[in-house]
Parts: structure tokens; sequence; C-alpha cells
């Protein structure tokens, strides 16, 4: 029998209301603000609080749903076993056949198999490269910019000649001719053709029904610098166009919904990301919800995620495997059916046999040893997480609606309306980047400054698959990562007959010359320049004698705001031209100095790529 005298918990305890709370943070602030201390405004729109209580959830209609159940915010089924993906290139098929064979030994349970150049024998093609793969029991996914109907039929001849059952083959084709108009601006054909092919490729699907025979790349705008809601809003969109324009077409609602097959990009910011999985479940159910299915199964989402290449960077590369694993914990922990890694050097090379084992095994590591496997949306009742859903899904809803009034995604592109909302947050993010609100490690913040990365560079581009070719018909979006401005600043400074060298003109009050040292050795750092630091110099004219000496190309002062009244104009006399003269600070006296003829001050609000990129000109590298 239970014990009657044992109580709950925390009954001994009083309630505290969120009046007391309040009053707790108020005087902890003393004074400050808490809306600009406390309150986070974020790139998606919406403002995210420091605590969030069981009364903010209140209106929020869909917290007593179970996993597997409508509108799948918890997932679209009972159990969280994601498939671990690798992608292969494949225009080898016997290299590729070996390498998937090889790979299905360790831990893969999804293959992506890129065909970058035309195959001319197609079915013997296929053939070679699924050779002794058990299709119904590993997914099978393929990408190519070539004849998705030919591929198809090839893969359809290959299963039923090696007696696999066909119900039980899955995987996908990645034929999103909205996705290459968006990334290229082209279409191989005209839009009608562009349709009429996707409903020939869905009927061809019925051979294979757990196959996905339409993609719909969300992943091109992470690529592209745009905020989560509108990667979810305009993925949406596009699913939704692909909707209206094949039923339209005489497709029904059934098969049209099943052959979609969503790529959303999984970016650092990791509770968004997390957030934006269960956001895109549910609103995605209510979209073909509202087109009126024979059942409810059609309303699931299937969503492959892909780490996000916006924030990799080649410089400090192995910070990009941090990156890349709370991304996949964010993927995972949100529900995504399948998920690829990117190795941590694909920005600048092919990705050898280590980098390939690191991030398969990435994703093992959450499976094998952190059993993320094993707990279904473990965020669920969470107030801050689905706080965070409901204002994603909300901000999504109203894009995606104001696309729609447009006429739908592709009279939005034609628009440009699409474009200009993907443009105008690449454009904060890049300033973000730029001024260090948004931080790369190693690359804006904290650089290596003596790594060299130019001789590791071998890739050149990549393999882009199932774009047009033909006239421009549409503005595209572009697809960039935020270090490229930075790195194109190091690889500069990489190749100038000589490095500029930093001298560190430290002295005075020891705690203000060291931060600001170590302040500016950080900030030049990031463009790859030698950097002289120093423990401090008992006069002004002591530090410029020993910058001289060094050979200084660029000498910082480093003091506090009262001692520069005097230190700067004498040590800006003392160089007297011979090195470019900097004030790592921004003094009350700044005018003063100005009027003296010093130009130069670095501060925590420079613009750090825009003023490098000056110091950069003004020594000759270009």
């Amino acid at each position: 029998m239970a014990d009657k005298t044992k109580k709950p918990l925390l009954s001994d305890f009083p309630p505290v209301s969120t009046e007391q709370w309040m009053e707790k943070i108020t005087a902890d602030l003393k004074g400050a603000d808490f809306e600009k201390k406390l309150v986070w405004r974020t790139n998606e729109g919406f403002n995210v609080r420091p605590f969030y209580r069981a009364e903010d959830l209140d209106g929020v209609n869909y917290l007593d749903s179970l996993p597997g159940e409508f509108p799948y915010v918890r997932g679209t089924k009972k159990d969280n076993n994601w498939l671990v993906r690798q992608d292969i290139n494949a225009d080898d098929a016997k290299a590729a056949n070996t390498k998937a064979l090889d790979v299905l030994t360790k831990g893969v349970t999804s293959l992506g198999f890129t065909l970058c150049k035309e195959v001319k024998d197609m079915e013997a093609h296929i053939e070679t490269l699924l050779k002794n793969i058990i299709a119904d029991a590993v997914e099978i996914n393929f990408n190519t910019s070539h004849d998705n109907q030919k591929l198809f039929e090839a893969l359809v001849a290959y299963v039923k000649k090696t007696n696999r059952e066909l119900s039980q083959v899955h995987g996908s084709v990645n034929f999103d001719p909205l996705g290459c108009l968006t990334t290229s601006g082209k279409t191989g054909n005209d839009v009608d053709s562009m349709f009429n092919q996707a409903k020939d490729l869905i009927e061809a699907g019925k051979n294979l029904p757990q196959f996905k025979t339409i993609a719909v790349n969300g992943k091109h705008f992470n690529n592209a610098g745009s905020t989560i809601v509108q990667e979810l809003a305009f993925a949406l969109s596009m699913g939704n166009e692909y909707m209206a324009q094949l039923t339209e077409r005489g497709v029904s609602v059934n098969a049209v919904a099943g052959a979609i097959k969503f790529n959303l990009g999984v970016g650092g910011n990791y509770f968004m990301e997390m957030a934006k999985l269960r956001a895109a479940r549910m609103l995605w159910a209510t979209i073909v919800k509202s087109y009126s299915p024979s059942g409810l199964e059609p309303t699931k989402m299937k969503i492959h995620c892909e780490t996000s290449q916006w924030n990799k960077t080649v410089y400090d590369a192995y910070v990009n495997m941090l990156r890349t694993q709370t991304e996949a914990m964010s993927a995972s922990l949100g529900g995504a059916d399948s998920l690829t890694v990117q190795p941590f050097d694909t920005v600048f090379k092919e990705s050898d046999v280590f980098s390939e084992r690191i991030a398969r095994n990435q994703q093992l590591l959450l499976k094998e040893e952190s059993h993320f496997d094993k707990v279904v949306d473990p965020s669920a009742g969470s107030y801050y997480l689905e706080n965070l859903t409901d204002s994603i899904a909300r901000e999504a809803w109203a894009l995606f609606v104001e696309v729609e009034e447009k006429g739908g995604y592709l009279a939005a592109l034609k628009d440009g309306f699409i474009q200009t909302k993907v443009k105008e947050s690449a454009d904060k993010r890049k300033k973000a980047v730029a001024t260090r609100r948004e931080n790369l490690l190693g690359t804006n913040q904290y650089p290596n400054a003596s790594e060299e990365a130019g001789n590791k560079i071998s890739k050149t581009s990549g393999c882009e698959t199932g774009c047009g070719n033909g006239d421009t018909l549409v503005e595209p979006i572009e697809l960039f990562r935020g270090a490229e401005q930075f790195e194109a600043l190091r690889l500069a400074t990489e190749k100038a007959a000589k490095t500029p060298k930093v001298f560190m003109l430290t002295y005075g009050n020891l705690n203000m010359r060291l931060a600001r040292s170590q302040f500016s050795g950080n900030f030049f750092g990031c463009a790859g320049y030698q950097i002289i630091d120093n423990n401090g110099f008992p006069t002004v004219e002591d530090g410029v004698k020993a910058a001289k000496a060094a050979g200084a190309d660029i000498v910082v002062l480093c003091s506090s705001d009262e001692e520069y009244v005097d230190a700067a104009p004498k040590a800006f006399e003392a160089i007297k031209g011979e090195a470019i003269f900097v004030v790592a600070g921004a003094p009350a006296c700044t005018d003063d100095l100005k009027a003296k003829g010093i130009k130069h001050f670095i501060h925590v609000r420079s613009n750090v790529l825009e003023t490098l990129q000056g110091f950069s000109s003004k020594l000759g590298i270009e």
C-alpha cells in the first residue's frame, strides 16, 4: 500500500507568482531596464524573455497531442530513430558502390548518391551502383541534374530484377524545379513543362509507394543567410505551390502530399532550430489538411536535415565539428527523419576518410552513447521550447500567408518578393559578422593569426545538381558563407609579399593596457597580420623606438582613456608617419586627438571587416 504520510516533494515550498519573480529580478538589476538587459530580440522578429511559466502556454492548443498524432508537433512517429545519411559522388558507379558497401558496415542507414555528370546507360549505371545493396533495408536517395524519369525507371527495373519488395523500398529523388529556379534563376523548360515533369514523376513513383519523388529544398534559404522563419515560410510556400499546381493537373491530394520530401538546413541556433522542426510539421499538416486528403497520413511531413553551410569556415576548420555537433543535436531532438552531417572540411576540399568518419560518428555518438534515439520529443512541455515553437509557427504562418496573397511561391519569386526578404536578412547577418555581433570562432573572433589556409584549399566548386540552363527568368538568391569576406581578407594577406607587423605599444595602466592589447591582437589577427605583443614600456618614446626596431607597419597604442590625452599625441609625433598609428579604444578625448591628426581608432563598435580592409588597402594588399 502507498505510504499516506509521504507528501509531494515541493509541498513544503510556497508557490512563487510571476509578480514575485519580477520583483526579485528587478531588485537584482539595480535599476537597469529589464527589457533592454534581459529580453532578446531575435532575427525572426519576436522577443524571447529570460523566463517562462505555465501561464505563458495559455492558448497553445496542441500541447495534449502525442507523438504520431495530428498535428505532429511531437513527431510523425512514435519513436525517434532517425536515419544516418552519408552522401556519395556516384559518377563512377563502381567506386561509389564500393564506398557505399563499406559505410553501410559503419553505421550508415541512408545513402545519398549524387550524379553530377550525365549518364548514357542509366540502367547499367544503377545496376552497378546498387550491386549487393539490399534496396529494401537501407534508404536510397538520388540527386541529379539530368533525367530523373529515366533514373527512376532504372531504379524500379533494378528493384524488380533483384526481387525486392517494392512497397518496402524507401528513398527519394531530389527533383525540385522550384528550388533550382530560386538558386539559379533558370529552369531547363518552361514553367508548365516543369510541373508536368513533376506529375509524370509522381505517376512513375506509384511503383515505389515509399519513395519520395518531389523535393522541397528549404536548405537553400538557410545557406543564403535567411532567418529561421523565412526558411520555414518559404519552404512551406514551395510545398504548397507543388500541391496547388499538381492537384490542378489532376494528381490526387494524397499522391502529391505523399510524394513530397522537405530538405531543411539546420544552423547553430540550438533551441530555435529544434523548435523550427516542431513548428514545420504542425504547419505543413495544417496546409495539407486544407486540401481535404483521404485520411491524415498524407498530412505527415517527411523531413531530411542537413547541417548548414552558412556558418562553416576554412580557418580553424576543426571548429566546424563543434558547429555540426550542436546542429545534429537540434535536428535529432527536433524529430528529423534523416540527417546528413557535413564533414568539417567540405567547404575547402573533397572530404577524406577521416573527416567522413568523424561526421558519421557524430550521429552515432548521439544514438549509441547519448541515447537521443530513445526519447521522443524531449523538449515537450518545456515552457521555453513550447513558446519558441509557437512564436516561430505564428511568424512563419504570417509570412506564408503574405506569399500566398501575392499569388503563391512562383508569383512571389517572379515579383522579387522572396529574394528581397532573403537579401535583407542576409545583409543584416553579413553586417553582424563584420561587426562581430555574430561570432564565427577562429574567423572573426579569436583567430589563430599564424594559421595559413591557402595551401589546403583544393575545392573550386561543388556539384550543384538539379538546376536548369538557358535564359534567366528570375533573380536568384545568393548562396554564401558568413566567413567568406574575412577569409578573402586573410588569403590576400597570405599571398602578400610581406606579412604586415602590428606592434602593441603598451603603456601606463596595467589592466587597461593588457585588456586593450589583447583586444587589438584579436582584432588585427582576423586579417592574418603578425602580432607583436609587449608587457609594457616605461615611456611612450621607448615604445616607439622598439616599434621602429621591430619594423612595425602598424603601431597600436594600448593604455587608459585618461593617459591617451598626453600619450597618444606623443606617440603619433614620434612615429612621424613611418607606420600607421592606431589608438585602441574610443576615449572621451577622441575629437581632440582627431584634431591633432590621429585618424585610426579601434573599439567594440568598429566594423572589423571594413576597418581591416581599409588597413590592407593602405598597406598595398589587394
